[in-house]
């Protein structure tokens, strides 16, 4: 792969000049809707988003507005974890002791939330004043993931020297004396360039005090995860980490290759922020060859874990900024750092990723990493 190959300097000029050479600018970039149609997946609505450089990312409607299978020049960048893009109609979210969630996980992007992330349990819901609702009982990662989203608009922005693909979702987490939040969500892929963006916006549209989390599961796959893969980060500290670290002892900023049995590693790290305010990470393969940068606001997603999941068969690593700590709602609710939201109250989150093609775009992403202050991590 080359940044400067002769295809995408020819596609980069004036779109006045692709005109006259093709009769569908479709021919360099495009969005398309797509329903699948066979066995579990049979039913989801998706759009697949497609740039003249390669770039192509799946957005799933009936799974929360979430990304599918990213790729780039034809290189997979998710993971996938073998439960496919399942309808929502065949998920059970209260199943399993809590741990469903598990069923939805694949693929680039799955959100938790909103008005729950992390592990599940039962929390009081007096907030919501129905006197035969006294408690409320979350799984892991809450609801969003199984829900479908509304479809509200696609659009194919060209302009004389590029453009953006843009669409918009908007999914409702709802129910009767309880909780009535609506995520908006805009994905944008600039028709040059290497990367994409997620505009998320929160807002409560009940009149109930509402208590909300949320967050992102990045997950990468092979062959940006691969034995030697590097995560960079500005890691001041580990905040927490699990059992399974200790016993295993992989390093968290070096992959090792898969092994049979490998239990889950979770770090919590407490990244720097840039003078912009943002946090930043990046995963490059040991050969510098390609990668995976996530950029995003500090504010709104202060927390960041690492899922180390390098098991034969699953092999893949989630990067996850999260608005609460790892300790989750009880602790959350206990501490005062719950976030809760008033009738018509909303909250902004926005994240960019870019995938890195080459030694030159990856050693870049690192420069960018280590120029943020920070200290080496400590155990």
């Amino acid at each position: 792969m080359n940044d400067h190959d002769w295809f995408g300097a020819a596609v980069r000029q004036p779109t006045s000049e692709l005109r006259r050479r093709s009769g569908d600018l479709a021919a360099f970039a495009e969005i398309r809707e797509v329903v699948r149609a066979n066995g579990q997946e049979r039913g989801v609505r998706s759009l697949q988003m497609r740039n003249a450089h390669g770039l192509e990312i799946e957005v799933l409607i009936d799974r929360a507005f979430d990304i599918g299978d990213v790729r780039y020049r034809g290189v997979p960048v998710s993971w996938r974890s073998g439960n496919g893009y399942r309808h929502p109609a065949l998920h059970e979210v209260e199943a399993e002791d809590g741990l469903a969630w598990l069923r939805t996980l694949d693929g680039f992007l799955v959100s938790g939330g909103l008005d729950h992330a992390l592990f599940g349990g039962e929390y009081d819901a007096s907030h919501y004043h129905y006197p035969p609702k006294q408690t409320v009982r979350h799984g892991l990662h809450g609801r969003l993931s199984s829900l479908p989203a509304r479809l509200l608009s696609v659009d194919e922005a060209w302009e004389e020297n590029g453009g953006v693909l843009r669409v918009i979702g908007e999914v409702v987490q709802a129910t009767s004396f309880g909780e009535h939040l609506r995520l908006r969500r805009t994905i944008e892929v600039d028709v040059h360039g290497s990367g994409f963006r997620i505009d998320d916006e929160v807002t409560n549209l009940g009149f109930e005090r509402t208590p909300h989390m949320f967050l992102y599961h990045i997950n990468i796959g092979w062959p940006v995860v691969d034995e030697g893969s590097e995560f960079c980060g500005a890691v001041e500290e580990h905040l927490w980490k699990s059992d399974s670290v200790d016993e295993q002892g992989a390093p968290f900023d070096r992959l090792i290759a898969p092994e049979r049995h490998f239990v889950e590693q979770v770090w919590e790290h407490r990244l720097s922020a840039s003078e912009t305010g943002s946090h930043r990470v990046a995963l490059i393969r040991r050969d510098g060859e390609f990668g995976v940068e996530l950029e995003w606001d500090a504010a709104g997603m202060p927390h960041f874990f690492e899922w180390q999941n390098l098991r034969e068969g699953q092999y893949g690593v989630g990067l996850e900024p999260s608005t609460h700590h790892v300790s989750g709602e009880a602790a959350a609710r206990e501490d005062g750092s719950m976030i809760w939201l008033e009738h018509g109250d909303s909250r902004s989150y926005r994240t960019a990723v870019t995938l890195l093609d080459g030694p030159q775009a990856t050693a870049a992403a690192r420069s960018r990493v280590q120029s943020i202050s920070g200290k080496e991590a400590t155990a």
